[in-house]
């Protein structure tokens, strides 16, 4: 999965950071893939590039302790969450 979030005016890089956290939380589950934070053009736009074993394993991930609350978190800081697409990787470098 490949999004950007829009963080409100001003609020990028703080959420930025509790992306960040969320990605270090991540380092422990094994079928995460790749959890990748990067900033856009914008400072206030922020990408997450998401690789999981499956569906099922990022559906869990949502659910684990201390997720529902570090959403919480961000969700004040977020615009919007237009831009999202999902695909099947095929090969390559990182995965």
């Amino acid at each position: 999965m490949h999004g950007y979030f829009k963080a409100q005016p001003g609020q990028g890089e703080a959420l930025a950071a509790i992306l960040l956290e969320a990605a270090d939380a991540l380092r422990a589950d094994d079928s995460c893939l790749l959890y990748v934070v990067s900033r856009g053009e914008d400072a206030d736009t922020i990408w997450v590039s998401e690789a999981w074993t499956d569906r099922e394993a990022h559906d869990a991930s949502l659910r684990a302790p201390g997720v529902p609350e570090t959403i919480a978190r961000a969700r004040p800081l977020i615009a919007g969450m237009d831009g999202r697409a999902e695909f099947t990787p095929l090969g390559g470098k990182g995965l």
